[in-house]
């Protein structure tokens, strides 16, 4: 009897534990936290660009630049990541990263040029890349142990931390200089990694279950292959939205419906209040619904939004378009990134959160190419476009969401 009592108590990954038992709360609490805090760290970076431009006299051209540091840190870093996972376990690379990333968004504050501005970016973006890919895998394998579609709840915390972060940055930016700002910010992410880190190292990452490519595969076939590309393509379709409205549609409001650059700031603000609301209810929409038909619906209903969004003549028709566009891309890039892992792990989160994180950066450039050749509100119809091609391309990949 005794024997029974301890197998029953006995936590996943534990010896002698028990794999079929489900992961204990704390370690979806402590993975949550990591998910919030680089959302969090992301936007409290992004609020102070402005005055690091100031500080480093850049001009608009190598201040665009250096910015690509982020990006490029963080493609090459989601690139080799998961092999990474493979190794070492996605819960100590996702702890390793959330020392790192702190640590990391300290050093803008510290450059004085473009040039150092870009080289100290490069460490901050690969930081940002590696934290994505190893807390999406360790996600998946969350996901699998719990046989729940829990996904959009972690990117939900993600979208909550960037609120948070970028509310915070905002009330801070006229009484702290950047350097006391992000100083802060490391403070606060050491001491959330101080306390979830512990959960995740105290035990590896529960088993896949069974059937799944899981986390543990160090390959992919040709098919295997071929479908997280597929996935990968939904999330860069879904990424281009995000990249398109954070950058052009507060322009879009002010510019083309003349709107008080109050009401255009709101904007992206509904836009990303709706996608966080869309998260946080996407558990039950995957439970209703299941995965292809969640796909489907939301790209259809994103294309709908944003048609309206983008050609609406009323500033509260568009604004009312760009929260019903938030609805519908909110679940789409946690399913993607989620069936990416589940077919082949780290590997395959990385390989789509690299090709969605290329959405986010393709986005706002192509939106500008094509305004100048166009007008703005064509340019963003092209959001529409590539939101009714996930949802095409989620139904065409049916077979392998399981419903």
């Amino acid at each position: 009897m005794p024997q029974l009592n301890k197998l029953r108590t006995a936590l996943p990954g534990d010896p002698g534990g028990d794999p079929a038992a489900p992961p204990p709360p704390r370690l979806r609490t402590a993975l949550t936290l990591f998910f919030a805090l680089d959302g969090f760290l992301f936007a409290g970076w992004v609020v102070r660009i402005p005055a690091i431009k100031q500080q480093t006299g850049a001009s608009a051209a190598t201040l665009g630049l250096a910015l690509l540091g982020v990006s490029a840190g963080a493609v090459v870093t989601m690139m080799f990541t998961g092999r990474l996972c493979r190794r070492f376990g996605s819960h100590p690379v996702t702890v390793a990263c959330g020392v790192l990333l702190p640590l990391a968004i300290a050093l803008p504050a510290q450059t004085r040029s473009a040039l150092s501005l870009g080289l100290v970016l490069l460490l901050f973006g690969a930081a940002y890349g590696g934290m994505n890919v190893a807390m999406n895998s360790a996600a998946v394998d969350l996901v699998a142990a719990l046989r729940r579609p829990v996904m959009p709840g972690f990117h939900a915390a993600f979208s909550l931390g960037g609120m948070v972060g970028a509310g915070l940055g905002g009330l801070v930016a006229g009484g702290l200089s950047p350097a006391t700002h992000l100083l802060a910010l490391t403070v606060i992410g050491l001491l959330v990694t101080a306390v979830a880190g512990p959960v995740l190292l105290s035990r590896p990452a529960p088993p896949p279950v069974a059937g799944a490519t899981g986390s543990g595969a160090p390959g992919m076939s040709g098919r295997t292959r071929r479908l997280v590309l597929l996935f990968g393509v939904i999330a860069l379709c879904t990424a281009y939205g995000e990249g398109a409205l954070a950058d052009w549609g507060a322009l879009h409001l002010e510019q083309d419906l003349h709107a008080h650059p109050g009401v255009a700031a709101a904007g992206y603000s509904l836009f990303a209040l709706a996608m966080t609301a869309g998260r946080l209810s996407g558990t039950a929409l995957l439970e209703r619904l299941g995965q292809t038909r969640t796909l489907v619906m939301g790209g259809s209903t994103a294309a709908a939004g944003m048609l309206l969004g983008a050609l609406a003549p009323s500033t509260w028709a568009v604004l009312l378009g760009f929260a019903v566009t938030g609805i519908g891309l909110a679940n789409i890039f946690p399913v993607a990134v989620g069936r990416a892992g589940a077919l082949a792990g780290p590997g395959g989160v990385a390989a789509a959160s690299t090709l969605g994180y290329g959405g986010m950066l393709l986005g706002p450039p192509a939106i500008g190419f094509l305004a100048e050749w166009s007008s703005l509100p064509v340019a963003l119809t092209t959001v529409a476009v590539l939101a009714v091609a996930a949802a095409a391309l989620g139904y065409g990949a049916r077979g392998a969401t399981h419903g």
